[in-house]
C-alpha cells in the first residue's frame, strides 16, 4: 500500500511541476498534446453502453475502458492483465474451462462477473479471452439489466468486449513476443479494402505459455476475420467472427472449509508448496470456441436509424478438470477428479431503432428494442472420483495423475446426458431527454420473459417468469461537455431455474420453481473532461441492494427458500490524464462495503462481507513517458502497479473466516517506437512478489515475468 501511495505522490508532484510553466508555453503544450495524445487511454464516446451513441460526460451510468493502445504499451497478452488498468475489477478464479462457467471470474462492486459481451451481444467463452481483437474493454459498472438483461450479467456489472473494425485504406501490423516461463506469442492484424465499399480485417495469435510452477501450460490458437460491407449511404453491414482453439493443464484450485472449519489463518504452508500445481500435464483441458456476430445497419431517416444483430455462439468443453477439497485439519485436501465434456449453445437476435429526434424543441435520443436469447448448456461428462490426498505440511501427493491412471479410477463413472435450456424474450427502450442543452434526464425500461427447462430428471419442468426492470438517471453539466454531476438509479435481475427439491428424508423428490432476484443500485457522482480533454475522472458513491436471493432452508436442508438479502457500497475514483506531451496516466481506487443483511438463523453470514465480495479496497496505476522529439524521439518508460487489500475468500461464523493476505504488485516497461517498428521489454511483478485470489478457494499467482515484444507496422 505504501509503495503505491508514494507512486501517487511522485506523480502528483510531477504533475505540479507542469503547471510552473509560463502561460504561453503552457496553451502550446496543451494544445500538442490534445494533437497528439487525445484518448490514447480513454475512448469519449460509446455506442454500447447505452445502446446509443452518448459521450461519457453525458452518460449517468460509470464506466471504465482499457484501449488497445494501453494494451499495446504494457505488452498485455491475456485479458486479466489488460482489467488490472480498470477500476474496482480484479480476478478471484482463473479460467476453469469446464462447461457452463469455465471462464475467468472477477469481481466488481461486490459481486461476481465473468466476461460475456462481445459488442454488447452475448459472447458466450468457458475458456481464456484472447485479446488480438480487442479495440476496447468496457468495464461497465452496476446492475444493468434494463439493457442487457438478466442471463449474462452481474449485479455490479458486466465486462464488454468492444472488437476491432475494418477501415478504408491497406494496413496493419505483425508482432511477435518472447519472454519468461517458455512464452511465444505470434500476432497479425491485417486490414484490406476491397474497394471503396468493402473492407475485411484479419486479427490472429498463436501463444504458447508454459505455468510458474512445476506443471501446467496454456496453448491456443486464435483467428478472427470481420467484414465492412457500404452498400450505400443508408445500407452498411458488419460481420465479426472469432475462432479459438484453446488448449490447456490448469492447476486445481484449493477449495477452503470443507464442511466444518477453515483452515488455521496461516500463509506459510501455503507460501512453500507456491510452485507446486498438483496436476500434471497430461491433465488437459480443451475449449474450442466460436462466435458469430453479423449487423445490419439501415438509416431510415435523418433521426432514425434501424439495427438489426444476431450473435451466435458455440463453446465447447473436453478434458480433465480437478480442484482440492480441504479436509479441515490445517494441512490435508482430497483431490476430486472428473472428465468434462459439454458444450453451451448461444443465441441472440436483436432489433434496434436509434433516434434522435425533437419534440418541442426539446431533444431527444431514443433507443427502443426487442431481443430473444436462447441458451442450451449440454453435459455428457464422467461422474466425479476421489484420487489421492495432498498434504501441504509433508508435501506429499499420494495421487496418480497421469492420463492412465486417471482414466482408470473413472472407469464406469457417468453423470449421464443432460440439456439446461432457457429462452429469454425482452422488449425496452431508453430515452435520453435534454431539458436544456445542459441538463438531461435518462427514463428506461425493460420487460423480460424466461422460461427455463432442465431435462436432468426423469420429467422436464418449464418455469416462466416475467420481469419488470426500470433505471433512471440525471446529468446537469455544470460547464459544458467539461463538468458534470450525475446520478442514476439501476436494476438489475437474475431468473431462477428451476432446482430439485424434496423433503428432510430424501423423499417427496420434486422440482420448485422460485422467483426472480432482483437489485437495486442508486448512484451519485462528479465526471470531468478538462483542459480539452486531457484530463479526465469520474467519481461517484454508489449503493446497490440485493433482494430476494435464496437460502437453505434451517428446517430442510434439501430445500431452498427465498427472501436473503445483500447490501454493497462504496466509492469509486477514475483518473486519466496527458500532463504533458507523450506522458500519459491512468489510475484508479475503489472502496467497497459489503455485508449480509438477511439469511437463514443457521448460515453463519448474516453481518459478515460476503465470500464473492472479493477485496475491499483496489488501486490501480499506470504512468507513460515516451520522448517526443529530439535524438531520443521514440524512447519511452512506463510504471505501475496495482495495490489489493486483504481478500476474506471464507467468510462464515460456523466455517470460519479465512483472509487472503494484501498485496503489491509493480511492473515496469521500457520501450522505442517509430513508424515501422515498435520494441518493448516488459517486468511483471518486478518484486518477485507472492500473492493469491480465491473466492472460497486460494491460488498462487505469477512469479516475476519478463517479455519482449517486436512489432512491425505497415
Amino acid at each position: 500500500m505504501k509503495k503505491i501511495l508514494i507512486l501517487f505522490t511522485v506523480l502528483c508532484t510531477s504533475m505540479v511541476g507542469f503547471g510552473q510553466e509560463t502561460k504561453k508555453d503552457t496553451i502550446s503544450n496543451l494544445k500538442e498534446v490534445a494533437v497528439n495524445n487525445k484518448y490514447k487511454y480513454k475512448r469519449e464516446k460509446s455506442s454500447t453502453v447505452s445502446k446509443m451513441p452518448l459521450t461519457n460526460i453525458e452518460n449517468p451510468q460509470v464506466y471504465n475502458t482499457v484501449t488497445s493502445e494501453l494494451m499495446k504499451e504494457q505488452v498485455v497478452t491475456n485479458l486479466n492483465d489488460a482489467l488490472k488498468n480498470a477500476t474496482g475489477i480484479t480476478r478471484v478464479w482463473e479460467s476453469t474451462g469446464r462447461g457452463g462457467d469455465g471462464a475467468e471470474f472477477y469481481t466488481m462492486r461486490g459481486f461476481a462477473v465473468q466476461p460475456t459481451m462481445i459488442n454488447g451481444l452475448p459472447g458466450i467463452n468457458n475458456g481464456s479471452v484472447d485479446p488480438a481483437n480487442v479495440d476496447t474493454i468496457e468495464v461497465i459498472k452496476g446492475p444493468s439489466g434494463t439493457l442487457y438483461g438478466s442471463s449474462l450479467i452481474s449485479y455490479g456489472g458486466l465486462i464488454n468486449i468492444v472488437t476491432k473494425k475494418p477501415y478504408s485504406k491497406f494496413g496493419g501490423e505483425i508482432g511477435y513476443n518472447s519472454g519468461t516461463y517458455g512464452m511465444d506469442r505470434l500476432t497479425a492484424d491485417v486490414n484490406i479494402p476491397l474497394n471503396t465499399d468493402v473492407s475485411i480485417r484479419v486479427n490472429s495469435a498463436y501463444q504458447n505459455e508454459n505455468s510458474f510452477q512445476d506443471a501446467g501450460f496454456g496453448k491456443s490458437f486464435f483467428f478472427a476475420p470481420s467484414l465492412s460491407y457500404k452498400v450505400s449511404d443508408r445500407l452498411s453491414f458488419f460481420i465479426n467472427t472469432e475462432f479459438t482453439d484453446r488448449t490447456a493443464a490448469n492447476a486445481p484450485m484449493l477449495f477452503l472449509g470443507g464442511s466444518t472449519q477453515a483452515p488455521a489463518q496461516s500463509m506459510d504452508r501455503f507460501d512453500q508448496n507456491y510452485k507446486k500445481s498438483y496436476t500434471s500435464n497430461e491433465l488437459t483441458m480443451s475449449n474450442p470456441t466460436f462466435n458469430l456476430q453479423a449487423q445490419m445497419s439501415y438509416k431510415l431517416s435523418e433521426q432514425w436509424t434501424s439495427q438489426t444483430v444476431l450473435s451466435r455462439s458455440n463453446s465447447k468443453t473436453d478434458g480433465y478438470y480437478s480442484y482440492l477439497w480441504d479436509y479441515a485439519n490445517n494441512d490435508q485436501f482430497t483431490r476430486y477428479v472428473s472428465k468434462r465434456n459439454g458444450q453451451t449453445l448461444g443465441t441472440d437476435i436483436q432489433q434496434n431503432f436509434i433516434g434522435d429526434f425533437k419534440i418541442s424543441n426539446l431533444r431527444n435520443r431514443l433507443v427502443a428494442g426487442v431481443d430473444y436469447y436462447v441458451s442450451n448448456i449440454m453435459n455428457g461428462s464422467s461422474g466425479w472420483v476421489g484420487n489421492g490426498t495432498v498434504s501441504l505440511t509433508n508435501q506429499t501427493d499420494t495421487g496418480d495423475v497421469t492420463q492412465a491412471g486417471v482414466d482408470n479410477l473413472l472407469v464406469g463413472s457417468f453423470e449421464g446426458n443432460s440439456t439446461a435450456e432457457t429462452k429469454v424474450l425482452s422488449a425496452y427502450f431508453s430515452d435520453v431527454l435534454n431539458i436544456t442543452d445542459k441538463f438531461s434526464v435518462m427514463g428506461s425500461l425493460r420487460v423480460d420473459n424466461f422460461k427455463g427447462r432442465v431435462s436432468y430428471w426423469s420429467t422436464d419442468e418449464v418455469k416462466s417468469q416475467t420481469s419488470f426492470s426500470p433505471k433512471f438517471g440525471a446529468v446537469y453539466q455544470i460547464i459544458e461537455n467539461k463538468v458534470s454531476v450525475f446520478t442514476n438509479y439501476m436494476n438489475g435481475f437474475i431468473n431462477q431455474a428451476p432446482v430439485q427439491v424434496s423433503d428432510v428424508d430424501g423423499t417427496n423428490t420434486r422440482m420448485q420453481s422460485y422467483d426472480p432476484e432482483h437489485a437495486n443500485q442508486y448512484e451519485f457522482g462528479l465526471k470531468t473532461n478538462l483542459y480539452k480533454d486531457i484530463i479526465s475522472a469520474t467519481i461517484s458513491y454508489y449503493n446497490i441492494d440485493v433482494t430476494n436471493k435464496l437460502m437453505t432452508d434451517p428446517s430442510n436442508p434439501n430445500n431452498s427458500i427465498q427472501g436473503g438479502e445483500i447490501e454493497s457500497k462504496g466509492f469509486e475514483l477514475s483518473f486519466t490524464a496527458n500532463p504533458a506531451k507523450g506522458f500519459n496516466i491512468i489510475a484508479g481506487y475503489s472502496n467497497n462495503e459489503n455485508i449480509v443483511l438477511k439469511d437463514t438463523a443457521g448460515s453463519g453470514r448474516i453481518g459478515l462481507r460476503s465470500d464473492s465480495a472479493g477485496p475491499e479496497t483496489l488501486i490501480n496505476l499506470w504512468a507513460n513517458y515516451a520522448i517526443p522529439e529530439g535524438k531520443l524521439k521514440g524512447f519511452g518508460i512506463g510504471f505501475g502497479g496495482n495495490y489489493v487489500s486483504e481478500n476474506k475468500t471464507l467468510n462464515s461464523t460456523t466455517t470460519g473466516t479465512f483472509a487472503l493476505p494484501e498485496s503489491t504488485v509493480l511492473n515496469s516497461a521500457l520501450s522505442y517506437n517509430n513508424d515501422k517498428f515498435n520494441f518493448t521489454l516488459k517486468v511483471n511483478n518486478l518484486l518477485n512478489e507472492k500473492y493469491y485470489t480465491g473466492w472460497s478457494t486460494v491460488s498462487a499467482q505469477k512469479l516475476r515475468s519478463l517479455i519482449a515484444g517486436l512489432t512491425y507496422k505497415f
